[in-house]
């Protein structure tokens, strides 16, 4: 039965609260063993979603990850009076009657992809009213890119009061083809530029974009509405505009970054644990790097993994880059395993300036990490204990699940408001794995050590 799409935003807000949020209790140290189910692609799903504005007739989107961000775009396309349905993993989309061309700060705020919807605003309806997103814990996120494109396109783009005013000038409020050169291979400015050069008079390319998997995928939603791109996956885009594009049905790819934690889980615990789906291809860096460290990624079939642990962790070295390089969201937990390597690892963060907030919370559970600047040094030390730790940001909220997982005694977890934005059922997954680890709703985290067995999960 089809039902309109929850206000997942709200379950964030009650999250919030530092006297009522729930917690994770996990406790370490317990072997795992079986399959985990991937879900859909959180940032291929969220800007999928913004796309089918470009579109004047329904669309279908598959395998969509129930996640807050989920909820909270899925209420900025309701604002901008977009109907949008759920069933099970699937989204049914109806963007043919689109009401509004301002999208409401108060979620804007909350979703810094929510401003993915002005390319195709603009590229739809001729005008976009999009308030500037909110600030993030990890880093500056500019959309002076974003800006610098569309004026390429031939919008006229001004600020007033924290909006961002942008609009076609001429009696057809139709964009037009051109050439963009990004000074930064931006994935949100490559997919919001994109989007908008669909609906667009004649050809436009864009050098030096984004070659993030996300981005193919979005191009791949569009293409089976009817848009003509190339080169998508690549550092040049050329799009020749058409002028409407129609109904489709289509599936998101498997999240490569929720893959990517699940196998550090197995890794860190030592455990040989499969999963799927997966594209290898979009692994590539993680899974070079998991061997280096001395685990090894065996596909069994063309989407099936299984991650076989060596007898020790190794010290690696890392510097994340975009993509095809390795990726600011597997930092985190590649910290977390290097934490129990035999010797020293060096990680060092170029995209995000604000990214290695979560040493200070390995530190607390015993880790021996020393930051210089954008640099961590991991001296890698022979167990990690147990301790209450608060997740950061989304993948640092992951990275200390997965240390916690093997970790003497109990480690308990807050801030699940960013673990929520990205990890669908994740409790759910590891506990059927064999991981003894339970949340706990409302009051300040509990004291006691109950051992593992009793652990309800």
């Amino acid at each position: 039965m089809e039902d309109k799409i929850i206000n997942t935003s709200l379950q964030a807000d009650k999250c919030s609260s530092s006297e009522s949020s729930p917690v994770i209790e996990i406790w370490g140290k317990q072997p795992l063993s079986g399959h985990i189910p991937v879900s859909g692609a959180k940032n291929s799903a969220l800007v999928v979603m913004a796309g089918t504005i470009l579109c004047s007739q329904d669309c279908r989107i598959r395998n969509i990850p129930n996640l807050v961000d989920i909820g909270r775009m899925a209420d900025v396309l309701t604002a901008l009076g977009v109907k949008v349905t759920h069933s099970g993993d699937t989204l049914d989309v109806d963007a043919s009657s689109i009401s509004h061309s301002r999208a409401p700060y108060e979620i804007v705020s909350k979703l810094r992809a929510s401003f993915f919807v002005i390319g195709p605003l603009l590229a739809r309806l001729g005008v976009a009213r999009i308030p500037l997103p909110g600030g993030c814990a990890i880093g500056a996120r500019p959309v002076a890119l974003h800006i610098k494109g569309l004026q390429a396109l031939g919008a006229q783009v001004h600020m007033d009061h924290g909006i961002v005013h942008a609009y076609v000038p001429g009696s057809r409020g139709r964009l037009k083809g051109g050439k963009i050169y990004l000074d930064y291979p931006s994935v949100g400015a490559t997919e919001t530029l994109m989007m908008a050069a669909t609906l667009a008079e004649g050809e436009t390319v864009i050098e030096n974009a984004a070659q993030e998997p996300e981005v193919l995928d979005l191009a791949n939603f569009c293409r089976a509405m009817g848009a003509r791109i190339r080169g998508a996956g690549t550092n040049t885009i050329t799009i020749a505009g058409v002028s409407s594009l129609h109904s489709t049905d289509y599936g998101i790819i498997p999240d490569r970054v929720e893959a990517g934690t699940f196998m550090l889980a197995g890794a860190i615990t030592q455990s040989p644990i499969s999963l799927s789906p997966i594209i290898p291809e979009h692994l590539t860096p993680v899974i070079a790097k998991l061997a280096a460290a001395g685990t090894t990624v065996e596909m069994e079939g063309h989407r099936r993994a299984r991650i076989v642990p060596g007898k020790k962790i190794l010290p690696i070295e890392i510097e994340t880059r975009p993509h095809p390089g390795f990726p600011t969201d597997m930092q985190a937990q590649f910290m977390a395993l290097t934490t129990l390597a035999e010797g020293n690892s060096v990680i060092t963060e170029t995209v995000f300036e604000n990214r290695l907030q979560h040493v200070a919370e390995f530190n607390r559970m015993g880790a021996d990490i020393r930051l210089n600047g954008n640099m961590a040094v991991i001296r890698g030390v022979p167990q990690l204990s147990g301790a209450p730790v608060t997740g950061t940001d989304l993948r640092a909220a992951a990275a200390l699940l997965v240390a916690g997982l093997a970790a003497e005694g109990k480690t308990t977890l807050h801030g699940l408001h960013h673990l929520d934005r990205g990890y669908e059922n994740i409790e759910a997954k590891l506990s059927a794995i064999g991981a003894k680890l339970r949340r706990v709703e409302g009051s300040a985290p509990t004291t006691d050590v109950a051992s593992p067995q009793s652990v309800a999960v």
